[in-house]
């Protein structure tokens, strides 16, 4: 029912909805510094003349390896610049884009649409791997930067790479018929906008306040969400949790037990039916923003460990957590089924007032 409550919101909602996008919030004095708009240091230049963005770390020393890092729903290139320190000071050179519709990509707002989304994703990777030829090249994407790898490590003629990692990505089947009314809304309204204030739930992302603050008021992030980008991104959930099981190459998939945006009936599902190759690493107590919860660190070093040395245990303890957790029989009975996706940032609105 959960679902239906939802969709039944956001279509009263859409009553005195709008289509602009609205402004970024003026932050009080005490957050000015979350404001902050930081300039990208490299634009990926597309073959259709898509211009993307990115904001780039250089490896301290030498650089040992590379990372194209993509960000989640309404994120930004941004999503990386508390995590990416830690990787450069131990050799690698952490690459953050913003995806098409969102940062200050094309499109921002719209929904560019899963092919194109894989295959800004594949050119980025080819023009990496040519001005980084002796580097190993990792990818690595969070929520539903996530999700769009999948789709393309998933294909015949995946890239190669020296190996993917998927922070809770956004998979989510919601099972036969359950986006119908979406469709139908995004449909009849495609650029009417929705905050998830119309929603009658609170969702909480991470435990890291500050985090959280510079999220909302980034003047990157996307705090309304047009129908057709939802639309978009349910779509997409579903088709990576499909894809799932055909995933190519080496890849660690990061997922915490207090994620409240991707369920546990649906992760667990999709960890169920990926290859064994495929090394799966639970985080007790960690959120959806695995890389903004304050204890992120554990992450990026099972991240690191993972790329230096894959075949011996997490440092995080994670595989053994992963064991358990399934062993537990997670998302037989759970939640997930036949729910709205929700979405960030407008769930903050009360947490990052003045």
């Amino acid at each position: 029912m959960r679902g239906g409550v939802g969709l039944a919101a956001l279509a009263v909602g859409l009553a005195g909805c709008t289509t602009t996008l609205p402004s970024p919030p003026k932050p009080p004095a005490r957050f000015a510094a979350a404001a902050r708009l930081v300039p990208p240091d490299h634009t990926f230049v597309l073959s259709d003349g898509a211009r993307m963005p990115a904001r780039v770390w250089p490896a301290q020393q030498h650089e040992h390896a590379v990372l194209l890092a993509l960000h989640g729903f309404n994120d930004s290139r941004d999503a990386w610049e508390a995590p990416a320190p830690f990787f450069t000071q131990h050799g690698v050179t952490v690459i953050a884009p913003d995806q098409r519709g969102f940062g200050q990509a094309p499109l921002r707002g719209g929904w560019a649409g899963t092919v194109r989304m894989v295959a800004d994703v594949r050119e980025e990777i080819a023009q990496i791997q040519q001005t980084h030829p002796q580097a190993p090249l990792y990818l690595a994407g969070e929520s539903m930067g996530g999700a769009v790898l999948i789709l393309l490590m998933a294909q015949p003629e995946a890239p190669r790479v020296a190996g993917t990692m998927l922070l809770a990505p956004a998979v989510w089947n919601l099972g036969a018929g359950a986006d119908i009314p979406l469709r139908v809304l995004s449909t009849l309204f495609p650029r009417n906008l929705v905050t998830g204030r119309e929603l009658p739930v609170h969702v909480v992302a991470s435990d890291n306040m500050a985090a959280l603050i510079r999220l909302y008021y980034d003047p990157l992030t996307l705090r309304a969400t047009r129908l057709e980008a939802l639309q978009g991104l349910v779509a997409l959930m579903k088709q990576s949790a499909r894809a799932a099981r055909h995933i190519h190459g080496p890849t660690l998939c990061v997922y915490g037990d207090k994620d409240q945006l991707v369920p546990p009936s649906a992760m667990a599902e999709v960890w169920r039916s990926m290859p064994a190759h495929v090394r799966l690493d639970l985080v007790p107590g960690g959120h959806h923003l695995l890389l903004r919860d304050r204890n992120g660190k554990l992450v990026t070093q099972d991240m690191l460990g993972w790329m230096n040395t894959p075949n011996t245990w997490l440092p995080s303890g994670g595989d053994s957590a992963t064991a358990a957790w399934l062993a537990q029989g997670v998302g037989e009975n759970g939640w997930g089924k036949n729910t709205l996706p929700l979405f960030l940032p407008a769930q903050m609105d009360t947490l990052a007032g003045p």
